[in-house]
């Protein structure tokens, strides 16, 4: 009797840690998905009006293709802020290491500048509702989360981000 109960809880046992590894899988695939490859995010606020929503869109993010230099004019990425490391921003890339930018500072002198080595130039869609380089100066490239590429969110607008204005 005794045998076999403990054969019964040896099998339940065994059914448990077979369980476990499978869900462990699943966890570190999703965890590497996460970081490394994909992940859906939420964006909100005014700077990237019109074409993200102000009350906020799901989009997928490409957090690979930035680290090989995959970059390109137009692009929308997510960046650390400069100012506040704690806050993740959503700007279009403007500039290229090496490209000339010009913009508008607040007291309407026209200012031109060469993109530095290592960096991008972003700005948002918005130029009355966002900081971006035109505040900060040009990001370097370790500061990019990553690129956006689909919007997934609302549903009515699902698609590709294309080129957008510029």
């Amino acid at each position: 009797m005794w045998a076999r109960k403990l054969g019964q809880w040896r099998s339940i046992a065994k059914e448990a840690a077979d369980r476990t590894v499978i869900v462990a899988k699943f966890l570190c695939l999703f965890h590497v998905t996460e970081t490394y490859l994909f992940s859906p995010t939420l964006v909100y606020g005014p700077s990237m009006l019109p074409t993200l929503n102000m009350r906020g869109d799901v989009l997928l993010i490409d957090r690979v293709s930035h680290r090989f230099g995959r970059l390109g004019i137009g692009d929308v990425v997510l960046v650390i802020s400069p100012l506040d490391p704690k806050r993740i921003l959503t700007k279009r890339v403007l500039g290229l290491e090496g490209d000339v930018v010009s913009f508008n500072l607040d007291t309407g002198i026209l200012k031109t500048l060469v993109v530095q080595k290592g960096h991008v130039w972003v700005q948002g869609d918005n130029v009355y509702a966002s900081s971006d380089s035109r505040l900060f100066g040009s990001v370097p490239y370790g500061l990019i989360q990553g690129k956006a590429f689909c919007r997934i969110w609302p549903l009515s607008e699902f698609g590709s981000l294309g080129p957008g204005l510029w």
